[in-house]
This record gives C-alpha cells, sequence and structure tokens, in this order.
C-alpha cells in the first residue's frame, strides 16, 4: 500500500527528486522501449551510450564546464578520490597540502599521508570546526603539487563561501555536499570531485572533473579504475560502470534544467537555509554555534537547550513526517540536510514542527 513520502533531512544518501523517482518507477520494467530494464542494459550498448553521452553534456551545461575539463563518471564514491587524488597527481616524494575545516577534510588529509608527504595549511580543530581560518594564517608551502580543502562540511555545518587565493597550486576540492547547489567557476580549480548520494543522484558514483594538464600523471601503481587517463580514454568504461545510478544522474540533472537551472536553484537553496537560521537564532531553545560567515546552506546542524529532549525531539518529529533529523554520532544534536531536492514546504513542514515543540516543552 503507498505511503505519503516524508520530508527526509538526511545528510546522504539523501533525498531524490520526486518526477525523477516518478520518472525512473515507470521506466524501470521497459526503458525507452527496449523489452528489458535500464539495469539490464548493456553499458557497452548504443542504448545506454545515448544515457552516457547525454549525462555528460547536460552537467557540462549546467556547470559551464569549459573544454579542457574531463567529466568523468567513476565508482567508489568520494572517499575513494582521497587515495585516487594523491595517486593521480603526486609523487611519494610529493608535498600536498590541506586545509582541515571538518571531518571530511581531516579523513583525506589522513588518506594522503598513505601516499604523499602532506602539509596541513590549517586546521580548524581549535575552533571545533565552528569557522574557516583566516586564509591570511595559512601556512601553504612553495612547493606542493596541489592544495586541497573541503568546500562544505556536511558534519559540522561549515561552507567556504569563497574560494581561497592562497596558493599557485592547482586547487583540488571535495564538492560532494554543494556541487549542483549553485554555479560555480570550474576554471577556478584543477580537479573536483563529488560523491552522487546528495545532489546528484543515489549512492555508487562519483563525479570526477578534472583539467586536461593534470591528466596523465598517475603514478604506476594506480588502479587502472581509478586512473584519470585510463577511465577518460574510455570514457568513464574501462569497467562495467554503476549504470543504473549513472542513468539516475542524468534525470536528475535533466530536473535542474527544468528548474531553471543552478542560479535557480542557488535562490532556493539561500532562501530554505535562511529561514531555518532566522528561526534558530531567534529562539533560546535552538542554537548553532558555526560563524555566521561561514555558515553551510547545505547542512545546519542545531542543539536543543535541553539536550534530553533530543530522542522526544526525533521521535515526534518523526510522526510528523520529518525524518532523519538526528545530528552525526560525532557532534550529536539534530541536523537538517537541505539539498536541492528538499523542497521549501518541507523546510516549512520543520520549521512548523519546531514551533510546536517548543511550546510544548520548551
Amino acid at each position: 500500500m503507498f505511503q505519503e513520502r516524508v520530508y527526509n533531512f538526511s545528510a546522504g544518501p539523501a533525498v531524490l527528486p520526486g518526477p525523477v523517482l516518478e520518472q525512473a518507477r515507470l521506466e524501470l520494467l521497459n526503458w525507452e522501449g527496449t523489452g528489458a530494464s535500464v539495469v539490464e542494459v548493456s553499458h557497452r550498448s548504443p542504448e545506454f551510450s545515448a544515457i552516457a553521452d547525454r549525462a555528460d553534456d547536460d552537467l557540462r551545461k549546467l556547470l559551464k564546464v569549459p573544454e579542457n575539463y574531463n567529466i568523468l563518471f567513476l565508482q567508489g564514491g568520494a572517499t575513494l578520490q582521497f587515495a585516487a587524488v594523491p595517486l593521480n597527481l603526486a609523487r611519494k616524494e610529493s608535498i600536498v597540502d590541506y586545509a582541515i575545516t571538518g571531518s571530511w577534510g581531516k579523513k583525506a588529509q589522513a588518506e594522503a599521508t598513505r601516499y604523499a608527504h602532506t602539509n596541513i595549511v590549517t586546521d580548524g580543530a581549535n575552533n571545533q570546526y565552528t569557522c574557516i581560518p583566516d586564509p591570511a594564517t595559512w601556512k601553504v608551502s612553495s612547493d606542493a603539487v596541489y592544495l586541497h580543502y573541503t568546500p562544505n562540511e556536511t558534519i559540522h555545518g561549515v561552507e567556504f563561501h569563497f574560494i581561497p587565493e592562497v596558493s599557485d597550486s592547482p586547487l583540488i576540492v571535495d564538492m560532494s555536499s554543494t556541487i549542483l547547489s549553485q554555479p560555480v567557476d570550474i576554471a577556478r580549480f584543477g580537479l573536483i570531485y563529488a560523491g552522487a548520494q546528495k545532489n546528484i543522484g543515489p549512492a555508487g558514483i562519483t563525479i570526477v572533473i578534472v583539467r586536461e594538464d593534470l591528466i596523465g600523471r598517475a603514478r604506476l601503481e594506480t588502479p587502472s579504475v581509478v586512473n584519470y587517463q585510463v577511465m577518460a580514454g574510455s570514457g568513464s568504461m574501462s569497467n562495467t560502470p554503476p549504470t543504473f545510478a549513472w542513468y539516475m544522474s542524468g534525470l536528475v540533472f535533466q530536473w535542474l534544467q527544468k528548474q531553471g537551472g543552478l542560479s535557480a536553484m542557488a535562490d532556493l537553496n539561500k532562501r530554505k537555509s535562511s529561514k531555518l537560521y532566522a528561526a534558530i537564532d531567534a529562539s533560546d531553545f535552538y542554537s548553532n554555534a558555526v560563524d555566521s560567515a561561514c555558515r553551510s546552506r547545505m547542512n545546519i546542524p542545531f542543539t536543543l537547550a535541553d539536550p534530553k529532549l533530543d530522542a522526544t525531539f526525533i521521535e515526534r518529529a518523526s510522526q510528523a513526517g520529518i525524518t532523519n533529523i538526528r545530528g552525526h554520532r560525532s557532534i550529536g544534536g539534530m541536523r537538517a540536510s537541505l539539498y536541492n531536492a528538499m523542497p521549501e514546504k518541507g523546510v516549512d513542514a520543520l520549521l512548523s514542527f519546531m514551533a510546536d515543540f517548543v511550546a510544548r516543552y520548551g
């Protein structure tokens, strides 16, 4: 029996657009008149090649990707790219710079130490990752192969609202939680990678956008499935790709175009996050510890005045059709993830519930 969909505030895997899910449902058994499901069609077939080509073209148009950048559709999640980046771009003796502004940046740096000499240019741990240290204080290396940072930290709710200009080294970014949420100047970066399960599609596929001059530098021991040159040369099909996730991602790209593109999504995301922050700031019951200059539009952590009410808040929220609101286990509290597919009325429902909860328990 069909059950009404909830407002899913999960940080990932995250909510997908309803029209995309509906289209996939309709096409699941018989895709494009082939008599087979899209999950059963060979990745070498002309039919799937058309899916791949359109997804590449649509993403290139949405992000205005310059011609001298390759778009790769890879497996393994963004976490695999923590290793793939240094394997493709650095040697064991190379120095690579890392800015740490939260848990994911810290994990990326820790993985890179297995493959190169990492220099931590800044670490916001002293401030409990509630702000971005002033770039003027960053200690970059003069000979770093690249500078890596995480534009948005999903756990701590910290986001860069600027592109740091502190180094001549190529900028490498994990854009998993902000890609497609607003326009971005791709040419400012050497390489962008993003796991799909937040703003792109279902888990299982990762987008890598890499400048051509950075391809072909992989060390000998780099596995071919994460070797950018191998995957670029094979159209991301050196091995069987995650075909369903690729297909679903393509549907999301089409949906984004119908919404008006990334400028329209930026306006929507600003509106959604501003509403929630305004409600938190106006309340003595809810609080957000992140510096207002670097608050995330995508992931908003908040705490209750009395932590003993956390379990009750989560239970009552679920009963109201508001799910996956629990904060990350490492910091507790609550977290609302407002990715592209979260409708504004979902945020309005959360705000209404929060006001009612304060009236009952505040």
